[in-house]
């Protein structure tokens, strides 16, 4: 494809596909909607670059913000958006990644797939006038900033500048745990104001095509648009998504408990639902943490991080976000693998260490790939 210039009229099916294919989080929707409605009521445009399309020796950065979304509950979208035309931390986190590197940065790769978090690198790359990356690092969202494609192929998380809302500079130079950026970003984020911005992973431009998850930018365009086209005949929207995915349709049931649990040092949501019609027998439960980790059937593990469990709604194929999940709901969910360059993550020590079950209280649940679990 090349470049791609994204069109306004596409902002509905982009966000569509992108909840969807954040597995529950990747942030707000309406935040994002607010972002990218802004950025087009003030003219800017967002350019996407395949990977494959750019220089070996270009610099690619990823980034995105980091906040406690319920100490901001006070402040509307279109607040603190508005803040963002004075002052961008996510910009300031690039201008000073760019002062470490000595160099321009060239493109922008998003961290993940989600609703909040990929419009927001639209907006840093539309304010710095430089192209985005058509593609993530993880291909789905994730709840921890090491769980990507990159940190198990060999490219540093550091240096990670964070700028936080109250205009504080922090920079993580190195560690040795792929997890310590991390948890200094969020200390950083409860000090500052409840919102700051991070850049991370440097790399060239042979690195990111190498390792990055491609093409998933105009992939969520295309899956919202499926939904759309699903909806507008009546059909079904759930088996639009299924099929645009390449995925199987695992459970079709009612939340019937939801219960908070604090399990090897994390708060983690467990989900249990009682399956409806061709699924009345059977009975699954969801492990959450932000995301969808690992999903259980009849108590046999079915589905474990990276891979991919999509929480959506039956009557029309659109995805429920982890704060939108309450008792009583129906609940489809359609598994599809990870992308093989994040299986290859599972493989390596330090991949195994960063995207682990352990980093969602369950140390006894070594990965096993999705085609593996599959009846």
């Amino acid at each position: 494809m090349g470049k791609y210039v994204m069109k306004r009229d596409e902002i509905e099916a982009f966000l569509i596909g992108l909840v969807i294919s954040g597995t529950g989080g990747g942030g707000e929707s309406e935040w994002g909607r607010v972002i990218m409605e802004n950025d087009f009521n003030l003219g800017r445009s967002y350019e996407f670059v395949d990977p494959e399309d750019i220089a070996d020796d270009a610099l690619v950065c990823s980034g995105g913000i980091m906040g406690s979304v319920k100490s901001l509950e006070g402040i509307s979208y279109p607040d603190i958006t508005a803040e963002w035309e004075k002052d961008f931390p996510l910009v300031n986190a690039v201008r000073m990644m760019e002062k470490i590197q000595g160099r321009k940065v060239d493109y922008m790769l998003p961290f993940e797939v989600g609703a909040l978090n990929t419009p927001v690198i639209m907006a840093a790359c539309a304010r710095l006038g430089i192209p985005m990356i058509n593609g993530d690092a993880v291909g789905r969202s994730a709840p921890e900033t090491q769980m990507t494609s990159l940190i198990g192929n060999g490219v540093e998380l550091y240096p990670m500048p964070i700028v936080d809302r109250a205009g504080n500079a922090s920079i993580v130079m190195q560690s040795d745990s792929p997890t310590y950026a991390d948890e200094v970003g969020r200390m950083i984020v409860i000090k500052g104001g409840n919102l700051a911005a991070n850049s991370h992973y440097p790399m060239s431009g042979r690195q990111l095509k190498d390792f990055c998850i491609p093409h998933t930018v105009t992939g969520s365009i295309a899956l919202g648009q499926a939904v759309l086209a699903a909806q507008m005949a009546k059909g079904d929207g759930v088996e639009a998504v299924r099929k645009v995915v390449g995925g199987k349709l695992a459970h079709i049931g009612k939340i019937t408990e939801i219960v908070g649990e604090d399990k090897g040092g994390f708060y983690l949501t467990n989900v249990a639902i009682q399956g409806v019609g061709e699924f009345a027998d059977r009975k699954a439960q969801l492990v959450i943490k932000n995301e969808t980790m690992a999903l259980f059937i009849d108590g046999a593990v079915k589905c474990i991080f990276p891979d991919i469990a999509l929480m959506l709604n039956p009557a029309t194929g659109e995805g429920y976000t982890s704060v939108q999940l309450k008792e009583g709901i129906d609940l489809a969910i359609v598994l599809t693998p990870c992308h093989e360059r994040l299986e290859r993550c599972m493989q390596d020590p330090i991949g195994k260490v960063a995207l682990g079950a352990a980093r969602f209280g369950h140390p006894e649940l070594p990965y096993q790939p999705l085609r593996e679990l599959a009846d």
